[in-house]
């Protein structure tokens, strides 16, 4: 596959500011008449490029800055410097083209309709991404084999199990076949054997569909499992960017050591 870069950014960065208050009631009336702000560099000046159909883990300790950066990368939020190109778009413009092309699953949030069924919010879904119904029948027949879910088509999808739902969620953001999927802790809550299945499925996913997959997990398996590279961020700081089997293997698996790695 050509090394084509679908996502970069050079010194990326996002600050916010946040009011400070001194504490009790005479640090509550001087906040009303003289606020005090301190920044807080949530992203500090991140270069990255990731080529299409790479498969890259994102880790870093909770508040390192993770969950800004894909927000960013998704047109959430905008950064404050820098420059970030996501498949020849600046994300944040969130043109319907742009959004067309990527697509997000998060393990604590959920974009499923509870109350329909799986076919029907499949049948949601292809109306929303405007997929021709040829198109639409290919996917679902591929994904339904792929997951071996074809008994499940027709129930409620509030009576799944959380391993089956995280299948469905894979099934409605791969439905208009994204070139990007931005993967949050996909695997939290699940027992082995379900993580172990998803982890399968997304390889196949990544292998014979080519799509670029940046995964965010605090679980070290799902990394090492899936990603041939990772990108560790620590106080809004990029840390390291390389092989995942040689970051393991330096630190013997220590994950406190790996996150307080200098760059």
């Amino acid at each position: 596959m050509e090394n084509k870069i679908i996502i970069e950014t050079n010194k990326l960065t996002k600050t916010y500011k946040r009011f400070v208050k001194k504490e009790g009631l005479r640090g509550s009336v001087q906040g009303l008449f003289k606020r005090e702000y301190e920044e807080k560099r949530a992203v500090n000046g991140i270069s990255l490029r990731i080529n299409e159909g790479e498969f890259v883990g994102l880790i870093g300790p909770n508040g390192a800055g993770k969950t800004t950066l894909i927000k960013m990368l998704t047109g959430i939020i905008a950064p404050t410097s820098g420059s970030i190109d996501v498949m020849g778009y600046y994300p944040n413009d969130m043109k319907n083209a742009f959004k067309m092309q990527y697509a997000v699953v998060m393990g604590q949030k959920s974009q499923l309709f509870m109350e329909l069924t799986v076919n029907d919010t499949l049948r949601l879904f292809k109306e929303i991404y405007e997929i021709p119904e040829e198109e639409y029948q290919r996917t679902r027949a591929y994904f339904v084999e792929l997951f071996g879910v074809q008994e499940l088509m027709n129930v409620q999808v509030r009576t799944l199990s959380l391993g089956e739902r995280m299948k469905m969620e894979l099934m409605v953001a791969l439905l208009h076949n994204p070139r990007i999927l931005f993967l949050d802790e996909p695997t939290i809550g699940l027992d082995a054997i379900a993580s172990k299945q998803i982890r399968s499925f997304l390889k196949e996913i990544n292998r014979e569909r080519g799509t670029t997959i940046l995964l965010t997990s605090h679980y070290m398996e799902d990394i090492k499992a899936l990603c041939d590279r990772t990108v560790v961020i620590n106080h809004g700081s990029k840390i390291y960017d390389g092989g995942t089997q040689e970051m393991f293997e330096y630190y013997h698996d220590d994950v406190e050591k790996i996150y307080q790695m200098e760059d």
